[in-house]
């Protein structure tokens, strides 16, 4: 970017690309998604978020709602011009996207795991946001959107989801929930509107922002459209599955947990005791109101920003102009709510009209396989860690051999010499006065021989 243009700002770039040609257009789209994939852990640089789950709640909210994972997205939406000129570049970037979304929703579906399976979804909801970057400036206006609705409603669940840890001694795993909406009323309640939203229900958030991207795949047409609409309308309904699957386990049936807190150390109104807490307990206000704040955003940010076109307006100077909307209600819409209810049904049907056990099961072969990230760990080290150290024993084979080996061969080459020329300085006078002698005789011999 820097050789072709001088420059690596915003408006230094996009001067110059209509005139960089195709190809410099193509492969800076290119590299632009490959920053970005690493940046919002898009296939195939996917398998750090899930790793990332092992840190502190709060921090996970911060960055898969609000900051670090959603920059990537920023980037290509922010480099539109770019990749308006260049129609390979931006069907890269909605196969990543659609590869994505399905990717993270099947491992979603799969992870005990509560904050993993929601990483799985974050996983899923920035593939919307990237297949949305890639399909022109409705998809550019709608992947912000939803981008910033969100925001508001995965911060709720990973923050639900702290919640609900805080009450259950920092246990992660799902199996050992249950019932909990009975001793955690407010953390149910926000984590239900987070839910209704990130599934796309009317009116919350998720049912207007991304039903547009699933709208904008649809009026792509032509066989890419079609299979980037089914991608997305299939994600929307597996979307609905796993997080169905994730409020039953945790909020719903039968306790699977043990009360680790004796009676006698309860605090209760009658006794007054200042023991522990009960295991579960609902948290202190001071976790539930940020909760509370976000869960108001996840019902209303949608509608404000997609509706009468604000959010197009808004960003009409970046995007470029925005055809009229064909309205809310859709016939991809229609599809994908549809798809959600076969989501929230089969999802009922697994978890909560059946007992779930405290043990998983061993699982078909797709749920072996999402448990383990779809072997996204197993094809980096195959593909890349293997082969990069394979590359690197080379390396260290020719810099010790080849390069050091032949510094060292000619340092021993001088150090051999000069030990066996240090021979000839005896320090003795009359080897010295022996060997002028013999010079002068050598020299005397060869002038006598050229005038003969």
């Amino acid at each position: 970017m820097f050789s072709t243009f001088g420059s690596v700002t915003f408006t230094g770039v996009f001067g110059g690309t209509r005139a960089a040609g195709t190809g410099v257009d193509t492969a800076l789209g290119l590299l632009l998604l490959l920053g970005a994939c690493g940046k919002s852990a898009q296939v195939p640089l996917q398998s750090w978020l899930l790793d990332a789950m092992e840190g502190p709640t709060p921090v996970s909210a911060l960055i898969h709602a609000a900051t670090m994972v959603t920059a990537g997205v920023y980037l290509l939406v922010r480099s539109n011009p770019i990749l308006s000129l260049s129609p390979t570049a931006r069907l890269a970037v909605t196969v990543v996207g659609a590869v994505t979304l399905l990717f993270g929703a099947i491992i979603g579906c799969a992870k005990d795991d509560i904050k993993k399976s929601l990483a799985g979804s974050t996983m899923s909801q920035i593939g919307y946001m990237t297949l949305g970057a890639g399909l022109g400036p409705v998809g550019y206006v709608f992947a912000i959107a939803h981008l910033v609705a969100h925001g508001f409603f995965k911060a709720d669940l990973f923050l639900g989801a702290g919640s609900v840890m805080h009450g259950m001694n920092d246990e992660v795993n799902m199996r050992r929930y249950g019932a909990l909406r009975k001793f955690m009323p407010v953390t149910f309640g926000t984590f239900l509107v987070g839910y209704l939203a990130i599934i796309g229900i009317p009116p919350f958030s998720g049912f207007y922002t991304k039903d547009g991207i699933i709208e904008a795949a649809w009026d792509k047409g032509g066989t890419s459209g079609a299979i980037l609409a089914t991608a997305a309308l299939i994600g929307a309904g597996l979307t609905a599955f796993y997080m169905t699957r994730m409020v039953l386990m945790t909020f719903f049936g039968k306790s699977r947990w043990e009360d680790e807190v004796p009676a006698e150390h309860r605090e209760t109104p009658e006794t007054g005791t200042h023991g522990a807490a009960p295991h579960p307990h609902e948290s202190p206000w001071v976790m539930l109101w940020p909760m509370i704040v976000l869960s108001i955003g996840s019902i209303v940010a949608g509608g404000f920003l997609v509706i009468n076109g604000r959010f197009a307006h808004f960003l009409e100077p970046v995007t470029g102009a925005v055809p009229a909307s064909h309205g809310i209600i859709t016939t991809p819409g229609l599809i994908a709510l549809a798809l959600v209810v076969v989501g929230v049904a089969a999802g009922w049907l697994m978890y909560g009209r059946a007992e779930v056990p405290a043990v998983a099961p061993p699982g078909r072969l797709l749920t072996k396989a999402a448990r383990r990230d779809l072997y996204g760990d197993a094809f980096n080290e195959s593909v890349l860690m293997r082969p990069g150290q394979w590359l690197t024993r080379l390396s260290v084979y020719f810099d010790g051999r080849g390069i050091d080996g032949l510094v060292n061969t000619a340092a021993a080459a001088v150090g051999g010499s000069s030990g066996r020329l240090r021979r000839l300085q005896t320090g003795f006078v009359r080897s010295y006065a022996l060997s002028m002698f013999f010079g002068a005789a050598l020299l005397v011999a060869a002038l006598l021989a050229v005038r003969l």
